[in-house]
């Protein structure tokens, strides 16, 4: 295991290593939305873990990295006033990314169709707090058969995103949080073009009866435009498909340290992908989007 697994000044050699400026780094041992102490019995001690390990993001692991690293903090899923305060804590000292589960029905909680998770967004959208759902933060992976071999699991990854994303477009969520903004890491992008075009469709022919009439005045797709980011590190068809998945929804993703990482071959990946196309549209995948989307202090 490479020390800049653990160690942030070998992560920030890493990164030298492999062209990247900044990154924004999940939660290994919490897991990938803070699963681990949502399941604890003694909810005090798990507050305790949520909001030590917001604390160690913030002054430890991204404190001394000139703001190369990038927090992303926890917030007590199993309750949402909590959580506000959580997100309001620790916007006050900058932090503007927090972890959520894309499909938090599969925890346990309650759906976002619900209203549960209403107070959530709302203070995510007033601090400017982006909503981050990595694919498997629902602690289960889409497979088919339950026999299948991991690789049927690892190729289908992006289907979790694909649902959550679906559940979000349909959910009123982003009309009544119309500055509230969601990306999804490591989902890649090439799956989108087609679910933005039947969600489209649905709502076109099907919204009388599909539940959706009265909750979602424009098509689904206005919501992505709008409100939604993807990222990519392998991903030839999304590119080739760009002018639909969005110029200005797309950002460029390593997944350092996991075996799918391009890293330390990241630059050649990234050129290879953007070959051909100009300069903004470069700039865009592989800086703006992010920049503007997490309001960061870079290139100002």
């Amino acid at each position: 295991m490479r020390p800049g697994c653990w160690d942030p000044a070998e992560r920030l050699k890493d990164m030298d290593l492999n062209h990247v400026e900044a990154s924004l780094c999940f939660p290994t041992f919490p897991r990938f939305c803070g699963q681990t102490f949502a399941e604890a019995h003694d909810k005090e001690v798990a507050l305790a873990c949520v909001r030590a390990y917001n604390d160690w993001m913030v002054e430890e692991w991204c404190g001394d990295s000139g703001g190369r690293l990038i927090p992303l903090c926890l917030i007590p899923l199993w309750d949402v006033a909590l959580a506000v305060e959580e997100i309001g804590r620790n916007a006050a000292r900058g932090v503007r990314a927090v972890t959520f589960s894309e499909i938090p029905t599969h925890l346990g909680l309650p759906s976002i169709h619900s209203g549960h998770w209403d107070p959530f967004f709302a203070v995510c959208e007033e601090t400017g707090t982006v909503v981050n759902m990595h694919i498997g933060s629902s602690s289960q992976m889409p497979a088919a058969s339950p026999d299948a071999p991991p690789a049927v699991q690892a190729s289908l990854s992006f289907n979790n995103a694909m649902a959550s994303m679906m559940d979000f477009l349909f959910s009123g969520v982003l009309v009544r949080f119309p500055r509230l903004k969601l990306a999804y890491s490591e989902g890649q992008m090439g799956w989108i073009p087609y679910a933005l075009e039947r969600a489209d469709d649905v709502w076109e022919e099907h919204r009388a009866w599909g539940g959706v009439r009265d909750t979602i005045p424009e098509p689904p797709s206005t919501y992505y435009y709008r409100q939604m980011f993807c990222c990519f590190f392998r991903d030839r068809h999304g590119i080739a498909s760009l002018d639909v998945v969005g110029r200005d929804n797309a950002t460029f993703e390593t997944d350092y340290p996991h075996v799918d990482s391009t890293f330390p071959h990241t630059k050649e990946v990234a050129l290879d992908h953007v070959k051909g196309l100009d300069d903004v549209t470069v700039y865009k995948l592989m800086r703006g989007n992010a920049i503007r989307m997490l309001d960061l202090d870079l290139d100002r």
